[in-house]
């Protein structure tokens, strides 16, 4: 029996987080056999490949390919021109899934008559501690993540410029083209811009959602927004469109030039000092005022609040001021 709808993971070194997600899989509220659960794996070193494989004897639906690229697109690529369903639902390991998830988007897909569906994605962390919990409300925040509907969560259909797990109709990719193999990063934002340029429809559906596992320490939660941030730069080089990203993308990096393009100034006239200061107190006034808002609410612990919020705007802007400068220098 061809499966009707074919589930696509990327995967590199994901051993902590990959049963869950596989298991929230094979527990989905549709007949297995109507599914496929392709893995695209670029060559772990851990022992990702090992727990795929191990559950791939208990349940045949799963797949495994290799990537030897490593990059999400690539794999993202291998996986839809292997896929044998004619719809493609593409997951991340270090996520998990309502039982309904594939069913409800399959079926909202073919009557909203969409070129993409998604549903909004829930912050968690598997180790909860002041710091890691800090760290997932801030990333389910407004002020930590702007006006991102899936992550911010919604009551109704929605059209939106972007879902993070879509599910496509495997005819969108001869239409529209694959994902973009030069893009490391924000691959769906990319894919997603092209379809609405190209008058294709995107919705965020209320009726199921995925639990995304962030990142537990500051370092970590700095090195993925760092490359964020970079590849939000690095993502109009490539694309040549201006209108692949949207304004909240680039706050943070508006934020780090209050700090720093004064300090480059005040080498010329010393009271451009005054400037940096003025923008870093203003900033850590509000964000002191909305830690403590949130650590009294949900009595979470305010200093490690304050200190993701700062870790997550920081990293995320410098990193755009970096990808800035290698496109100024064509740096690769």
């Amino acid at each position: 029996m061809k499966p009707e709808i074919s589930i696509i993971c990327p995967t590199y070194n994901e051993e902590k987080y990959i049963q869950n997600c596989i298991l929230s899989m094979v527990e989905q509220d549709i007949d297995q056999e109507k599914i496929e659960i392709i893995f695209v794996d670029g060559r772990s070193t851990d022992k990702t490949r090992e727990i795929i494989e191990g559950l791939q004897k208990k349940y045949p639906q799963i797949k495994l390919l290799d990537n030897p690229e490593r990059t999400v697109p690539y794999a993202m690529n291998y996986g839809i021109k292997a896929a044998l369903g004619d719809i493609i639902i593409r997951i991340d390991a270090h996520a998990q899934f309502d039982s309904n998830y594939v069913s409800v988007l399959s079926k909202a897909l073919i009557e909203l008559e969409a070129t993409n569906v998604g549903a909004v994605c829930k912050t968690d962390v598997i180790n909860k501690t002041p710091k890691s919990l800090a760290i997932r409300e801030v990333l389910s925040n407004k002020f930590g993540v702007g006006n991102s509907l899936f992550r911010i969560g919604i009551d109704k259909i929605t059209a939106v410029d972007t879902v993070p797990f879509g599910c496509y109709r495997k005819e969108v990719f001869e239409e529209y083209g694959l994902y973009n193999p030069k893009l490391t990063r924000n691959q769906d934002i990319e894919l997603n811009k092209r379809i609405l340029r190209n008058g294709g429809k995107i919705y965020l559906i209320p009726d199921t959602s995925c639990t995304y596992f962030a990142r537990e320490e500051f370092s970590a939660l700095a090195k993925n927004n760092f490359q964020n941030g970079k590849w939000n730069l690095l993502m109009m080089k490539y694309t040549k469109n201006l209108d692949s990203l949207s304004f909240r993308h680039f706050i943070p990096f508006i934020f780090v030039m209050s700090i720093i393009l004064p300090l480059l100034l005040a080498l010329i006239w010393t009271p451009f000092l005054f400037l940096s200061a003025l923008s870093l107190i203003s900033y850590s006034a509000l964000i002191g005022l909305i830690s403590l808002k949130v650590a009294m609410n949900n009595k979470l612990h305010f200093p490690s609040l304050f200190m993701a919020f700062l870790t997550l705007h920081f990293s995320y802007g410098i990193g755009s001021l970096v990808g800035l400068i290698q496109l100024i220098t064509k740096k690769k």
